[in-house]
């Protein structure tokens, strides 16, 4: 098993305006740090304005917010994506983080949390997983879903989710394995797509 702590990187796949992913953000951080098993590095798609072109290579600031994103994913031994379910699948902001970068993204475990209404986004959860394995990235199955969102956000804007607590634990551990077992075989031989 790697030493020291672990670094999760927890995005926040949506950045439209009333949006319920930081509610559900600051509940999962707050589950993150009761298990002590991960450092956190919280990256909100709303705070992070890339570039939608893909077409030319950006230059200037563009080309700064880019390669700090890069770096901010690069030293993530894990990634939790929090995804809202539009339209029967992921948001907009998310694929573009996600076309931006490649290598970041390899041999590394992604799990996910999702939020919204009959489905409670696992339907954009199993979409992201497709776009993962191209990318080389190893999912993982427990995921922690929220039907029916709203029900569980009170007027402070706290989701209070004592149900939810388990499986998140139980997402983590086994996050924590495949993070721990893809860090040591990353360090041991570097990984060639």
């Amino acid at each position: 098993m790697s030493e020291g702590t672990l670094r999760l990187a927890v995005i926040i796949g949506s950045s439209r305006v009333g949006r319920t992913g930081p509610a559900v953000a600051r509940w999962f951080v707050a589950e993150v740090e009761a298990c002590a098993m991960y450092d956190v590095d919280v990256l909100d798609l709303a705070d992070v304005e890339l570039p939608l072109s893909l077409t030319q290579e950006p230059g200037g600031e563009s080309a700064e917010l880019l390669a700090s994103v890069a770096a901010r994913l690069d030293a993530a031994d894990a990634f939790v994506v929090i995804t809202p379910e539009y339209n029967h699948s992921f948001t907009a902001p998310m694929k573009n983080l996600i076309d931006w970068h490649r290598a970041e993204w390899q041999a590394k475990p992604v799990a996910f949390v999702s939020y919204g209404g009959l489905s409670g986004g696992l339907r954009a959860v199993e979409q992201l997983r497709l776009v993962f394995a191209e990318l080389h990235a190893a999912t993982i199955r427990d995921t922690v879903s929220f039907h029916g969102v709203w029900q569980h956000i009170g007027d402070d804007g706290v989701l209070r989710a004592p149900d939810a607590a388990v499986p998140a634990k139980a997402m983590l551990e086994k996050l924590q394995w495949w993070a721990c077992a893809l860090k040591d075989a990353r360090t041991a031989r570097p990984y060639a797509a």
